[in-house]
C-alpha cells in the first residue's frame, strides 16, 4: 500500500516536472513587427526568384543562394525591378 503511495505520488511530481508550471503560463505569441514582415515577403518573393533563375539557368554555377539574396534584397528594398 505504501509503495503504491509513493508510486503515485512520485508520478504525479514527475508530470507535474515535465508539464506543470511551463504549460500552465504560457504566453501569447508575439506578432512580428512590420519590418520582420517585410523582410519575410522580400525573402519569399527572393526565393521565388531564385527557384526560377536556378530551372531556367540564368543563374551562373558559382552563384549561391546567400550572395543572390543579398543583391535581391537590396533591389527589393530600393524599389526598383530586375
Amino acid at each position: 500500500m505504501v509503495k503504491r503511495l509513493v508510486g503515485a505520488a512520485l508520478a504525479a511530481v514527475v508530470t507535474f516536472a515535465l508539464t506543470g508550471p511551463a504549460a500552465a503560463e504560457t504566453k501569447p505569441k508575439k506578432e512580428p513587427s512590420a519590418a520582420q514582415v517585410a523582410a519575410r515577403e522580400r525573402m519569399s518573393k527572393c526565393s521565388l526568384e531564385w527557384k526560377e533563375a536556378k530551372a531556367g539557368g540564368k543563374v551562373g554555377k558559382d552563384m549561391k543562394w546567400p550572395a543572390f539574396w543579398s543583391a535581391c534584397n537590396k533591389r527589393l528594398k530600393d524599389g526598383t525591378k530586375a
